[in-house]
């Protein structure tokens, strides 16, 4: 499966952004798939992530109750709807699938989608 991430931009402090991540192949329904970030000289972070149906949600403690991750499977695309944006958000979110969801969750996903950069000004 390939993945792209899209959406990313530079928003104001308090903003709110809506990334996707769009993936070709039949069976991504089949798929689990996170958010991770990578803010500027740092390690890439987990966000968040969804099961294959929608129904299994996780988040870093960090952003619980600003963003939300969803999946539309007709479309083949996993949005992470972020609100209430701050200047720590800057950073480039990366999409990532894979069949396990633990993996997923870890880092260890099969694939990964190019970045997309989110800049936050205060």
């Amino acid at each position: 499966v390939q993945l792209q991430a899209s959406g990313g931009g530079l928003v104001q402090a308090g903003d709110s952004l809506r990334l996707s991540c769009a993936a070709s192949g039949r069976t991504f329904s089949s798929y689990a798939v996170g958010w991770f970030r990578q803010a500027p000289g740092k390690e890439r972070t987990f966000v968040a992530a969804i099961g294959w149906s929608g129904e299994s949600t996780y988040y870093a403690d960090s952003v619980k109750g600003r963003l939300a991750v969803s999946r539309d499977n007709p479309k083949n695309t996993v949005y992470l709807q972020m609100n209430s944006l701050n200047p720590e958000d800057t950073a480039v979110y990366y999409c990532a699938a894979d069949f396990r969801y633990g993996a997923v969750v870890a880092g260890k996903s099969g694939y990964w989608g190019q970045g997309t950069l989110v800049t936050v000004s205060s």
